[in-house]
């Protein structure tokens, strides 16, 4: 049975859906969906794009791209989007943004004097997620009887610093920022910034191994040794856990061990 807000005919934008939590998103939410609703998966991986959408329910239909969102313009976008549908057609819109990378972890921020690496970085996990958000609202902005619901795949690093992220703990504090004046701005859109928890991905991986600070980088050695992360399953079926339950403010971050 669909969730209230993945109820109706809906068009499911997923971007980072080649592996992790977007991919299982894609493979969770999918079973949910009415029966013709469609996926649109995005990543830069060819491969493991086919590899999420062949997982996928079969009475959705599924495309997907590989693109580079970090360069992708607005107007490439808008076009790789309306080659994949028609936003008439659809009674709903969901667009999860979960596109993200953790970045430089060698250096601390008094080490962070590179402008093209500060650039490249908030291409990616700042700039592309508003930009293609844009994109998405001003498809389907004309038809008013389209519910519209945006989930910002954000981090407890958008409000606690850890040494050694600074890049990343920055990035997530201004993407999740953009997302509450968004919600503010649009209170027709249902707004939610999920924080997955500490989530068995190549990200905790790249963390344990390589965070620059030493006190960090043993803390999730010691949790990935006594199997204390999350599988991708867990998070995500608390995800829909915390959409079905909508006991939060548009715009909130919600974090998966919270109590709402």
């Amino acid at each position: 049975m669909a969730v209230e807000l993945l109820s109706g005919k809906t068009f499911l934008l997923i971007t980072g859906a080649s592996q992790g939590i977007g991919r299982q998103i894609a493979v969770t939410v999918s079973r949910l969906l009415e029966k013709g609703s469609k996926l649109l998966l995005l990543a830069r991986s060819e491969n493991g794009l086919k590899d999420t959408a062949d997982q996928v329910s079969k009475e959705v239909f599924v495309d997907f791209k590989s693109v580079d969102l970090s360069v992708a313009t607005a107007d490439q976008l808008s076009e790789i989007i309306r080659k994949s549908i028609d936003p008439s057609q659809f009674d709903r819109v969901m667009a999860v943004h979960n596109v993200g990378s953790v970045g430089e972890l060698s250096k601390f921020t008094a080490d962070m004097t590179d402008f093209d690496e500060w650039r490249k970085y908030y291409d990616l996990n700042v700039f592309s997620p508003a930009v293609l958000n844009s994109v998405v609202m001003n498809l389907f902005g004309d038809n008013e009887g389209v519910k519209k619901v945006v989930v910002n795949v954000t981090s407890i690093c958008s409000i606690r610093p850890m040494k050694s992220m600074g890049y990343y703990c920055s990035g997530k504090a201004a993407r999740e920022m953009y997302f509450k004046v968004f919600a503010e701005e649009n209170p027709n859109v249902h707004v939610l910034s999920y924080s997955p928890g500490p989530v068995e991905t190549n990200m905790l991986k790249t963390v344990a191994e390589s965070a620059g600070d030493e006190e960090l980088r043993t803390s999730f050695i010691d949790m990935r040794n006594q199997n204390k992360q999350l599988t991708t399953e867990q998070t995500v079926n608390r995800f829909v856990e915390i959409l079905r339950g909508q006991k939060y403010k548009s715009g909130a971050h919600v974090d998966y061990y919270d109590d709402i």
